[in-house]
């Protein structure tokens, strides 16, 4: 081959390697200025959402569904509750023209149920003073929305005052070395039925681990007042299933849901996006309609199920302690539903109407107590698909003959942030369904 032309052979493959180089490095750097970004976009300080809206949507057909969640795909809102004929949400002030509009244009009725939500996360919780512990030992009140230490506080004492009816069992740590507790309410007889009961597993939902520790309070120092049923079952109840994102929503974020554990950014673009939701990450139906694989989504249900350490240590608890399990109750918020198994697909159990049947009875204990009307029915064709759930897994796996999750205060007024002068309103309500629920199970 003539030299000169291998000459020109060999320059122009050394100016393609040095191309190739060079884009390489651009996009590595790229792709790491991305990371860094990202990962300096996770708020330091209080998230203030002065300005920010809460509207609730009326949606006639499929239609308007698919346009909200268009909105909520290109990120000018966010999604509270809701159902399949409303859904509520959020709307940052400088996309609220857009927002406004899009819907106007789409024959989409709505209305504005919080004008400013900094204004009521200011108004929602009073501050807590340390009168009730220089009274009874503890800090807990139901006045007051309190935080985990005070949560952790209560329980503990009460295992140390009642010991022999009252035991704090530590079954495992979250990802920032937070425990996770479950306290035991019983009275030792042999042949108890076991209930379980948890709060707390989405972050906002204050509400929730408000309610449980004042149904355990109710237990520990009222058991004696309550029928032969409701005395003779062995209870677990962890109040805060998910600390790491309640104490999040406490000092960073008031809306935060999921827990804390940073997610693998190579599965979302190398952003860096946090927090799985715990209840699409239980292990029965994993990963069907309801859930999202975007780690950067409120409903991201993990890489597998029981993934993260919350949702894991539960099941390693619940499956590996010798109780006679006969229901599971799981408090969120908010809507006001009584929901029973399957949340996966709109399906029923074998059994559904034993379900049903306990869960109407339920509903008019609610209405006893001077409560609101909740609405009933299975999980996915009530309120909407969601795969993963703890309810399902509790049902499924578990065999726990009556499964529910109950959705709290109130229908949209207030939401997420539900002012603390409902606590105990919205407990005594959660306490005479318990009682139902117990009594049913005492019978299984």
């Amino acid at each position: 081959m003539n030299r000169r032309i291998l000459f020109y052979i060999v320059l122009e493959l050394l100016i393609s390697l040095a191309v190739v180089s060079s884009i390489t490095e651009d996009s590595e750097n790229f792709v790491q200025s991305r990371k860094t970004r990202d990962a300096l976009e996770e708020p330091t300080s209080k998230v203030n959402y002065t300005g920010n809206q809460i509207w609730k949507t009326k949606l006639i057909n499929d239609q308007h569904k698919k346009v909200i969640m268009s909105l909520r795909n290109q990120g000018l809102i966010q999604t509270w509750g809701g159902n399949r004929t409303s859904l509520d949400i959020l709307v940052n002030p400088i996309n609220l023209n857009e927002v406004a509009d899009t819907l106007r244009n789409n024959d989409i009725l709505y209305n504005i149920i919080i004008d400013n939500l900094q204004q009521a996360i200011e108004d929602e919780n009073p501050p807590i003073t340390h009168d009730n512990e220089d009274r009874q030992g503890h800090r807990m009140t139901w006045n007051s929305y309190h935080r985990t230490s005070d949560i952790w506080g209560f329980i503990d004492y009460l295992a140390q005052t009642f010991p022999d009816f009252c035991k704090v069992f530590t079954i495992g740590q979250t990802h920032e070395k937070r425990d996770i507790k479950v306290l035991k309410i019983s009275n030792g007889k042999v042949g108890n039925k076991a209930v379980w009961i948890d709060g707390g597993m989405h972050a906002r939902e204050w509400i929730s681990p408000a309610v449980v520790t004042y149904i355990i309070n109710q237990l520990v120092y009222n058991l004696d007042n309550e029928p032969d049923y409701m005395q003779n079952i062995d209870y677990y109840i962890a109040p805060v299933m998910n600390p790491d994102g309640y104490e999040y929503s406490h000092t960073i974020d008031r809306i935060w849901r999921k827990n804390r554990r940073p997610n693998d950014p190579t599965l979302s673009g190398f952003k860096l996006c946090y927090g799985t939701d715990l209840n699409r990450n239980f292990g029965y139906k994993w990963g069907l309609g309801g859930t999202s694989k975007d780690p950067c989504d409120v409903t991201y249900g993990g890489t597998r199920p029981f993934s993260e350490l919350e949702s894991k240590a539960m099941k390693e608890f619940i499956q590996g302690t010798a109780a006679n399990w006969k229901a599971y109750i799981s408090f969120h918020s908010y809507g006001q539903y009584i929901l029973y198994p399957w949340g996966y697909a709109s399906a029923v159990t074998t059994d559904y109407k034993d379900l049903q049947n306990v869960a109407h009875k339920a509903g008019a204990a609610i209405r006893a107590a001077g409560g609101p009307t909740y609405t009933i029915g299975p999980a996915a064709s009530t309120l909407y698909p969601a795969a993963g759930g703890s309810d399902d897994w509790a049902k499924g796996v578990v065999r726990m003959k009556y499964s529910y999750t109950i959705e709290l205060r109130d229908d949209g007024r207030y939401g997420f942030v539900l002012p603390a002068s409902y606590i105990q309103v919205t407990s005594k309500e959660a306490l005479a369904a318990v009682r139902v629920i117990v009594e049913a199970a005492s019978q299984a």
